[in-house]
């Protein structure tokens, strides 16, 4: 491939669909009262509407990851997409909370074919620094499409409908698969199968493993059912000649990490960003609105600073940047873990999000390169696919772990207190996850 100095039409159409499918699964987070209201859901249902796209997403990622690398990433991606923008324009009509849940369901699909798809497509597309720079707005991207979600959720809510934030992506879809066949080339299918067994194995046990904390009427039988399907996955990809997930994947130090720091960085993040909402309004009886503005300290200061990383990669390396950045993240949840929330917004919230949305920034995209690092193309749609599992379902598996662990706490003050306290812990995990990347490079 030739020497690029530009990144041309390729990567804002990445981008932007990318963005597209982590901006649904924030506004939600910001209209679950009024979803409540109009579809007139219970606590439990109203659960699944964010359940039902989450286990769909991260439970299909792997073998949308290895899709991609078989019949071709650009028709991969465009079928992506026609589910995508078809779940959501269904969500935006459901007329009742079966509907609901069932449409995200099929919006989950979608995106589980879209975001590892995405990943590979960039990285067939440039090289070298370009690639570099390029997987950084990738990365950064992931972060500001859960942070702004929330902004535009409020938006849209208090003054719309939540129906219009998914009623959009349908002419976004349209017009994103328009620019994809004029600007996207074909690429050539390569030989190969789909490892249905190990497919199958993997979807039952990531949703056996997220559904047995959160929502199980047998949990234990339920989490039994995850590890022996999780084992009988990883078995299938030991001995298949054409794996989903290849282990080799996980030979490399640095990749290995990244998945873990990945995993529970997002654990922490999603946890973050799903009850600071829930506690400005039932603790300071913000409305929505103001409840998703009191979110700018974070959002901000993270597009601000997730934009520098590609000039500090010049002067520093990756991991440094990483390491910052997850220090800054961490530091930030033990303040606000310490002052407390009844502190008051300003000290409780609006400072330690300054730092968390710095050290965010600073991260995401960092993670992201390490995520791919050292694949060669015959596996970048599967490592690409796993990063993406791995933030989907951390995601899941920290709020769902933190939910059921504050569960018995009525007080939202105490809950919330309790819930921050518990992200730092997923947090310190993740620094040492990073660390460890960083002791592979001595």
């Amino acid at each position: 491939m030739a020497k690029q100095s530009k990144f041309g039409m390729v990567l804002p159409i990445i981008l932007i669909s990318y963005f597209m499918i982590l901006l649904d699964n924030s506004i939600v987070f910001t209209s679950t009262v009024k979803m409540a209201q109009d579809l007139t859901l219970n606590a439990q249902t109203l659960s699944w509407v964010t359940n039902a796209y989450a286990l769909t997403f991260g439970g299909l990622l792997m073998l949308g990851g290895r899709a991609g690398d078989i019949f071709g990433r650009r028709r991969v991606f465009l079928i992506g997409l026609v589910i995508f923008s078809i779940g959501s324009l269904l969500v935006g009509l459901a007329m009742n909370g079966a509907m609901l849940i069932a449409m995200r369901a099929l919006q989950g699909v979608g995106s589980a074919i879209l975001a590892p798809t995405t990943l590979a497509l960039l990285m067939d597309s440039y090289q070298n620094n370009m690639r570099t720079r390029a997987i950084v707005y990738y990365g950064a991207t992931g972060g500001l499409g859960a942070s702004f979600g929330l902004v535009i959720g409020g938006l849209i809510t208090s003054y719309l409908s939540w129906r219009v934030g998914f009623l959009l992506n349908v002419p976004i879809g349209i017009v994103m698969v328009l620019l994809t066949l004029k600007y996207i080339p074909a690429s050539e299918p390569t030989r190969g199968k789909i490892d249905w067994v190990g497919a199958f194995a993997s979807v039952i046990g990531i949703v056996a493993l997220v559904y047995s904390i959160n929502g199980a009427s047998h949990p234990a039988v339920t989490l039994l059912i995850a590890v022996v399907f999780l084992a009988i996955f990883i078995w299938q990809e030991h001995r298949t000649d054409a794996p989903i997930m290849p282990l080799r994947l996980f030979k490399d130090r640095e990749r290995s990490s990244a998945y873990i720091a990945r995993f529970f960085f997002l654990g922490a993040m999603i946890s973050y960003f799903f009850l600071t909402p829930q506690a400005m309004q039932n603790v300071y009886h913000f409305t929505p609105l103001l409840a998703a503005l009191g979110f700018l300290p974070e959002t901000v200061p993270q597009f601000i600073f997730a934009t520098l990383v590609t000039r500090l990669n010049d002067r520093f390396s990756n991991f440094q940047i990483m390491l910052a950045g997850t220090i800054l993240t961490t530091l930030g949840l033990l303040m606000a873990a310490i002052v407390k929330v009844q502190a008051g917004y300003f000290w409780a919230i609006a400072v330690p999000m300054v730092i968390i949305g710095i050290g965010q920034g600073f991260t995401l995209s960092p993670l992201t390169v390490s995520g791919v690092a050292n694949t060669d193309p015959e596996i970048a749609g599967s490592a690409s696919g796993v990063v993406n599992t791995v933030h989907q379902v951390g995601s899941s598996f920290g709020l769902s772990v933190i939910t059921l662990l504050t569960s018995g706490i009525v007080n939202p003050t105490v809950s919330y207190n309790h819930s921050v306290t518990l992200m730092v812990v997923l947090m310190g995990i993740a620094l040492l996850a990073v660390i460890n990347i960083g002791l592979k490079k001595r």
